[in-house]
């Protein structure tokens, strides 16, 4: 049986007061500073002032803890309750919960490295769940269900990993390649009309974004 989600918990054990969740919560904050090159289980074991063994008393291996701290900032993404969150606006609980996804992941840039893991945890499935169903509730169904679920996924990771991949230095060169652009105006006049390198709020594209994709598919539905 393979991966953390799929393996039965282990028993509490005396000893000193180590828990999952204070793991977890040390992860997340090594992850925060250092990265997931920065995080080892030596270095966890002594941000939780524990030793190895009773650290891997509680995660088997550092992937068991990449899975858990992956879900753990899942977490922080609220979901719609009340009639919202049941029989209410669809494209507002989209809207709500794609921009809490976005936001968590860029306060956690590390966690765009591990999209590709299996998302089996509580906190995931919880709010995957949440999407398929406000979607459901708009009028798709498959194909066009998942195409849209996986869509809207999509946009969201790679906003994050766009702006979580950005270097500084590449901020400070962009006068330089706004020139080096101008220069071949004759053969990029789209994107020098666009200000295709201008600075500009990421927030607001995404969201700007965000409204297109929700646009086509309520046409589709004809949800409004």
């Amino acid at each position: 049986m393979s991966g953390v989600w799929l393996r039965p918990g282990r028993p509490a054990r005396t000893g000193p007061p180590l828990s999952r969740d204070r793991i977890v919560a040390a992860a997340v904050e090594l992850l925060d500073a250092e990265g997931v090159t920065g995080l080892t289980m030596r270095r966890l074991a002594e941000r939780l002032d524990a030793g190895s063994t009773t650290l891997y008393w509680h995660v088997a291996t550092k992937d068991d803890v990449l899975d858990l701290a992956l879900d753990h900032i899942f977490g922080e993404v609220e979901l719609p309750t009340g009639e919202a969150g049941s029989a209410g606006d669809w494209r507002a609980d989209v809207e709500t919960l794609l921009l809490g996804w976005r936001a968590a992941m860029l306060r956690h840039p590390w966690s765009a490295a591990l999209l590709g893991r299996p998302m089996l945890g509580p906190n995931v499935l919880a709010r995957t769940e949440f999407l398929v169903s406000a979607l459901r509730r708009s009028g798709l169904v498959e194909p066009d269900l998942g195409a849209a679920t996986h869509g809207l996924a999509n946009y969201v990771i790679g906003s994050a990993v766009t702006l979580a991949s950005a270097r500084p230095e590449d901020t400070d060169s962009g006068p330089a390649a706004r020139e080096h652009l101008a220069a071949q105006a004759d053969r990029y006049p789209a994107l020098v009309a666009s200000g295709h390198l201008d600075d500009r709020d990421w927030d607001d594209t995404f969201r700007r974004g965000l409204t297109y994709l929700l646009d086509g598919l309520a046409a589709r539905t004809g949800s409004g």
